[in-house]
């Protein structure tokens, strides 16, 4: 069995989909999916799902969903072990492994070895990576404080990922056709100086010059009216070399 974060929350057996109907059950699944095999205590799991709304018997009421979670997972899988009761609360049997994503970080960990020595090679990791996701991490669980946090880690670095996956183009000349999902990233994320700067840098390999140093005073504009700041110091050494024809830009 497979349990999928990255995006709406799902459980995978044999390349089948499945769906959690309740919203509390996939924050359950969720919250101990995210920490496979460390056991999360009942207040934990209480204040994680009802910290907005108390309800008046707790207990039971998580007792009921864990009861509703087992039993997706025994008619997914036939597995009554998956979910286990511990002296300190709950624990989710499975290995990191099984969970897409715990291998959406540990194959981004090994293309971030590979960057440096193998761009080719980490080309190929971090597109294995990034074809874990389905949307936004954990789109569909309750605004609860783990899940949130863990969403905002994720989400972020699935965007470095893709900054890294660029990069590694880039070395090996790879950057036609870069621009068009490059802009539609700087659109997504303008304070994200490093896309700019790639966006620059395939524009300009491109023959496209002006459309490049747009970039730069884009950038800056949206930075100074937004955060009060200037371009940092590598995208106004990036627009120098572009206004020069810097060979090294090549």
């Amino acid at each position: 069995m497979e349990i999928e974060l990255l995006g709406s929350v799902t459980l995978r057996q044999a390349g089948r989909r499945h769906g959690v109907a309740s919203r509390k059950v996939r924050t359950v699944l969720a919250l101990l999916a995210l920490s496979p095999g460390v056991p999360l205590s009942l207040d934990t799991l209480a204040d994680e799902l009802w910290a907005d709304k108390p309800v008046s018997n707790v207990r039971n009421a998580l007792q009921a969903n864990i009861a509703r979670l087992r039993k997706l997972v025994f008619n997914v899988t036939g597995e009554r072990e998956v979910v286990r009761t511990v002296s300190s609360g709950y624990l989710m049997t499975v290995p990191a492994e099984a969970v897409d994503a715990h291998r959406f970080s540990a194959l981004a960990q090994r293309g971030t070895a590979l960057l440096g020595q193998d761009p080719r090679g980490a080309i190929t990791v971090f597109e294995q990576a990034l074809r874990l996701w389905r949307g936004p991490a954990l789109l569909d669980v309750a605004d609860c404080t783990r899940c949130r946090m863990a969403a905002e880690q994720l989400n972020e670095h699935r965007l470095t990922v893709q900054e890294d996956l660029i990069s590694a183009r880039l070395q090996v000349g790879e950057h036609h056709g870069l621009s068009h999902d490059l802009k539609q990233l700087v659109a997504e994320n303008p304070a994200r100086e490093r896309l700019s700067e790639y966006l620059m840098i395939s524009l300009y390999r491109d023959g496209r010059q002006g459309e490049a140093v747009s970039v730069f005073h884009s950038t800056r504009k949206w930075l100074g009216a937004e955060l009060g700041l200037e371009p940092g110091p590598g995208l106004r050494r990036l627009y120098q070399s572009i206004l020069m024809q810097d060979q090294v830009l090549d």
